[in-house]
């Protein structure tokens, strides 16, 4: 199985996750994406796999967006402006958990 997270070191959250993988053995893929931006399709990609809006990728206390805005506005706004996307972010080939808390990305294990 394929295993991604999109980690930022500098938030606890993600570093907890990161760690509760690593002690079962995994061994994710770690993708810093405030370096390494996730493209417009990638994030469709993980709103799909999340099966949830948009706007659950959305860090909504660090923007000034609407909560009504559309999806693809929410989308544009997350490719433009990386430090705006949820995290951290758990994927596998299939599906995808924001990891709050942590063990949430438990259940696509």
């Amino acid at each position: 199985m394929a295993l991604t997270i999109w980690h930022n070191p500098r938030c606890s959250k993600s570093r907890q996750t990161l760690a509760l993988l690593q002690e079962r053995g995994l061994d994710p893929v770690i993708r810093d994406y405030q370096k390494e931006p996730p493209t417009m399709a990638e994030l469709q990609d993980a709103m799909m796999k999340l099966d949830q809006p948009a706007a659950a990728l959305m860090r909504w206390k660090d923007t000034d967006l609407s909560k009504d805005a559309g999806e693809n506005a929410i989308l544009s706004a997350l490719a433009a402006n990386p430090k705006l996307i949820e995290r951290p972010l758990v994927l596998t080939d299939t599906a995808a958990r924001i990891g709050r808390p942590p063990e949430a990305v438990l259940e696509i294990l």
